[in-house]
């Protein structure tokens, strides 16, 4: 007789940096880079021959994103207007790499909250969208570290690699390839943010997740089942960083921008929300739901506009902070980890047999979506 394996959601940790950027410390120290710039500059600008840069606001920022604050690994040399970007001392090779540091924090916690010991876990995925390097893997590096007998590998599907993550995961334990399985998702995406850019300069923080996926035949008490997962994908060069050893930034380009972090922000909001909106209740007919039953929806935390757009087209009404919480205000766009920080923080509440679903889109462009239900 064939053994059905069912995948489910054993519990979720999380790390959060100490260090915080207000909106208002952000702005003081952009406008005092565009001081310097405009200053430096003034001949060129008079002459017609460079563009004045404009000052960002703390109200421009807040209308644009819903977002007012983020936490970061390094707070002085982001704010610092001559440097305007993140600074750490380098690692030695036999050092603990800083994804995997952070990674391994949130990892830890998901651990104790289901109450297990590493060496039960079969696989460790570090799915995220700012990797620290190409290889040996960072969630090699985490399997090492937590002293888990099994193998790892990294996936990168920009900010949907955790919903990507957590259907690879459930695949293995459908499969019976795996038991237990850690997805991993530290994101320091304040590396790979054009600190510069007024369109951008707000956007992202640095927090690390961690999703334990198990069989449903031995996860704790309280879990969660996964009830069905949809990915998917279309090509979009409106979200895009070239950063990579083989797109070093040409001599015209010293400052290397376009390896960074850029987007069509308006255009994405245009393509991605009717695209998600549509997924969501696609998938939702195909498992028998109707989409409005859901009870909680975790969505992506990029902008505050678009989740709201989204979960009203899902819900059909516009939904209350109950129904769609967020967490963009005080952790900014985390990239593949916020959807996995709404759902660690605002879950426990539900009751068994609640439904709920998390998601995320962005670059690729990708999307992602777990339909959970509450076992108690």
């Amino acid at each position: 007789m064939q053994l059905t394996h069912r995948p489910v959601i054993s519990s979720t940790g999380l790390f959060t940096p100490k260090e915080v950027i207000t909106n208002e410390e952000l702005v003081a120290s952009f406008n005092a880079f565009v001081d310097r710039h405009n200053a430096k500059n003034a001949a060129a600008i008079a002459a017609g021959t460079a563009e004045a840069l404009s000052h960002s606001s703390v109200e421009f920022i807040e209308k644009a994103s819903g977002i007012k604050a983020r936490h970061v690994m390094a707070k002085e040399p982001v704010l610092d207007p001559a440097t305007m970007s993140p600074r750490w001392e380098e690692r030695t090779n036999d050092e603990l790499s800083m994804m995997a540091e952070i990674g391994l924090a949130a990892a830890k916690q998901a651990l104790e909250r289901a109450g297990r010991d590493a060496g039960d876990v079969d696989a460790v995925l570090c799915a995220a969208s700012n990797m620290e390097r190409p290889y040996p893997a960072m969630a090699i590096e985490i399997q090492q570290a937590l002293g888990i007998d099994g193998f790892a590998f990294d996936m990168n599907v920009a900010c949907s690699s955790a919903t990507f993550g957590i259907q690879t995961a459930a695949d293995y334990i459908r499969a019976g390839h795996a038991k237990s399985v850690l997805v991993v998702s530290p994101e320091i995406t304040s590396g790979h943010l054009n600190w510069r850019d007024r369109d951008s300069h707000f956007i992202f923080g640095d927090v690390a997740t961690a999703v334990l996926v198990e069989d449903a035949g031995i996860a704790p008490e309280t879990h969660w089942e996964i009830l069905g997962t949809k990915l998917k994908t279309v090509f979009s060069n409106n979200i895009r960083n070239n950063f990579g050893f083989l797109n070093r930034a040409a001599p015209e380009n010293a400052d290397g921008a376009d390896k960074l972090f850029v987007q069509e922000g308006r255009k994405v909001f245009k393509e991605v929300v009717p695209m998600v909106a549509q997924m969501i209740v696609d998938e939702a007919e195909r498992l028998a739901m109707d989409p409005a039953s859901l009870r909680r929806l975790w969505l992506h935390q990029a902008n505050a506009g678009m989740n709201r757009l989204i979960a009203q087209r899902v819900l059909g009404h516009e939904a209350n902070d109950d129904e769609s919480p967020t967490v963009l205000d005080t952790y900014g766009n985390t990239s593949s980890a916020g959807s996995i920080i709404a759902f660690h923080l605002n879950s426990d509440d539900l009751k068994a047999g609640d439904t709920g679903l998390i998601c995320s889109f962005g670059a690729g462009y990708s999307a992602g979506t777990v339909f959970v239900r509450k076992v108690a």
